[in-house]
């Protein structure tokens, strides 16, 4: 923040106790310059109302933005006003106090008679209102005088017309909180990364699938967890049902295959079932970085296999994705545990089988609240002191040996052999450099029980997640908006924004407004062909700004439909794809005249022979464009 650092954090902390009251906080972000405006605002946004904000996350949310003392100062002025305390007019009160200035208007020069009446009516009416102003706000007439009073009941009313405005511009052109606006830009660069979801799912011989995003809340309320069932969006209908909007697709995938199932509890489809989708999911949690309220995620799963091959084949599927977008196990790693082992941990603990899940709740908090708050509030559960103590030492368990020497003569010990085979499999896979083990995964659901798995970022905190389910069936989830923050953070964020970038295969340009409905046809001929075509709405007098349009749109090529060569039923087409010209030289560059009857085969075997110069090489001189403050930007 510059050298005046010491002097904002005076004026915005003048008390000195190094928080906000979120309400003052509110105002003084809203008073401020636009850009530190909408850093606050965002900071704003991940705080619950009401609660105090700190100096130092307002500065850290300044971070990087150019700060001006005067502008915080005027800022906080406005602020201080805005949230002290003011005199509250009833609707009848701000009624009377117009229907009294209405009744005379002081003349320029002397009043006549009439006017003269009419002001001195107008200035008992004033007396006898302001008194009784004053006598119901409990006012002095030495500190709120006639003059003050009136004045005061001008700035309720404009506060009142200012506060209307601000709230329809905010519901207008900002999206609810913890959501997103997708562009064209960002869009481009979702459907990118969902087709790389979908290329891996069908290499791998899985099939889509989708369902409602309003779903039953008790599926959610049996077995998602008390976390999940705190964050629905959830509510009852006009029938009178409790329902939900899906805070993840497990539960939704669960009564979808129970629904294949005949009487006899055999599933009517081919086993195993191998199944993928990419829902929108909603969580109403706080947001942070690649967490929002919502999200798409891609889920595979696998149904009807026993044993760790399910897991391996989701665990290549995952490898292969992270490589088809550039990341290597050098950037994320995949933790990998069992619940099946924690469970016969927990048993032979003496924790009674019902409380498995709700340990397991607690446990998964291990990295954030720590070994001590674990153990507490396992005690809390009525488990013993001991069993804590036997279950968080299998906790710290650094490798699969060291958990086998623990459960040796305790625990069954098929679950480890499980997870030894899934390490030596991943081996032959070709895929083990991404696998490392870690005891502490554990994942809160209460439908997990098997094979769990956690990928992370090596350099970072982002985490994306696995595990198996019962009837048997394997899955994994991963949010677009931490696959996208991982780019960000590995920087390949913008081969991204290249790949995904604006192309059309033509621009068609009419020449003048006489010659649109020719372009209009031209236009259509080549669509019909089977070229995506873009058609300059507004005939240019500078046929510069023409190529310029077209090298805007991402045009391969650009079609002038100009009267000469109507005339004869041709048009001039022109190749946009050459290297560091401007548009104006692009202009310049006579092109080729082609008869509208060979034009679609003409440009069919232009277009393909390019295409096998250009296979392994693809060259675009235009750099990605992005939207600012946007979905993925």
């Amino acid at each position: 923040m510059g050298a005046d650092a010491s002097k904002v954090k005076q004026l915005i902390d003048k008390k000195g106790s190094g928080e906000l009251d979120y309400k003052l906080a509110s105002a003084l972000v809203n008073n401020l310059p636009k850009k530190l405006s909408a850093a606050g605002k965002k900071l704003l946004e991940s705080i619950p109302q009401g609660k105090p904000v700190t100096v130092e996350a307002i500065f850290k949310a300044f971070e990087g933005v150019k700060v001006d003392i005067r502008n915080v100062s005027a800022a906080i002025k406005k602020s201080e006003a805005s949230s002290g305390p003011k005199l509250d007019f009833t609707a009848d009160e701000v009624k009377k106090s117009a229907e009294i200035e209405a009744m005379a208007e002081r003349p320029k020069g002397r009043p006549t008679p009439e006017q003269a009446a009419a002001l001195k009516k107008q200035k008992g009416a004033k007396s006898v209102f302001y008194q009784a102003v004053r006598q119901r706000l409990k006012l002095e007439k030495k500190e709120w005088s006639d003059k003050k009073i009136q004045k005061s009941i001008d700035a309720f009313k404009k506060s009142l017309e200012e506060g209307k405005d601000v709230k329809k511009a905010a519901i207008i052109l900002e999206p609810p909180p913890g959501t997103r606006d997708f562009y064209p830009r960002e869009y481009a660069v979702q459907r990118w990364l969902f087709s790389k979801m979908r290329s891996v799912g069908v290499a791998f011989g899985f099939q889509e699938y989708d369902a409602p995003v309003l779903e039953h809340a008790e599926l959610y309320k049996r077995k998602a967890g008390e976390e999940i069932t705190q964050q629905m969006y959830n509510f009852i209908d006009k029938e009178g049902a409790e329902v939900t909007l899906r805070p993840e697709m497990t539960p939704t995938l669960a009564r979808m295959v129970l629904r294949q199932m005949d009487e006899a509890g055999e599933i009517r489809d081919l086993l195993p079932l191998k199944w993928f989708s990419i829902p929108q999911c909603w969580r109403f949690e706080t947001t942070q970085r690649g967490r929002k309220r919502e999200h798409y995620q891609w889920n595979m799963d696998i149904v009807g296999i026993k044993g760790v091959a399910a897991e391996l084949e989701l665990l290549a599927a995952i490898t292969t994705f992270f490589k088809s977008l550039g990341i290597t196990s050098k950037d994320v790693g995949i933790k990998i545990n069992s619940r099946k082992v924690l469970g016969a941990i927990v048993q032979a603990a003496g924790v009674p089988k019902d409380m498995f899940a709700p340990v397991c709740v607690i446990i998964d908090k291990l990295d954030k609240i720590g070994p001590e708050c674990v153990t507490a509030e396992l005690l809390e559960k009525q488990v013993p002191k001991e069993s804590a103590s036997m279950i968080l030492k299998a906790m710290e368990c650094k490798s699969i040996q060291q958990l086998a020497d623990l459960c040796e003569g305790k625990v069954d010990m098929g679950a480890v052999e499980e997870l030894k085979s899934l390490f030596n499999d991943a081996k032959s896979y070709g895929f083990s450099d991404f696998l490392i083990f870690d005891a502490s995964v554990v994942r809160g659901l209460a439908y997990y029980t098997g094979i769990v798995f956690e990928c992370f970022d090596r350099r970072g905190e982002l985490r994306l997640y696995g595990s198996q389910k019962e009837v048997p069936c394997v899955g994994f989830g991963f949010g677009d908006c931490v696959i996208v923050e991982l780019l960000k953070e590995l920087k390949l964020m913008p081969k991204v924004l290249h790949d995904t970038r604006r192309q059309v295969d033509f621009v068609v340009a009419p020449f003048n407004s006489a010659l649109f409905g020719p372009a209009c046809s031209v236009a259509g001929l080549l669509r019909e062909g089977g070229f995506t075509v873009d058609m300059l709405q507004e005939p240019q007098k500078k046929v510069a700004k023409a190529f310029s349009y077209a090298d805007r749109a991402g045009a391969k090529r650009i079609v002038l439909v100009a009267p000469s060569e109507w005339e004869n039923k041709s048009v001039t087409v022109k190749d946009l794809r050459v290297e560091g010209l401007s548009a104006h030289d692009k202009a310049k560059n006579k092109g080729e005249i082609i008869p509208l009857t060979e034009l679609v085969d003409r440009m069919k075997k232009d277009m393909n022979s390019r295409e096998e110069i250009n296979q392994t090489q693809r060259v675009d001189p235009r750099p990605p464009v992005g939207c600012p403050g946007c979905a993925y930007m």
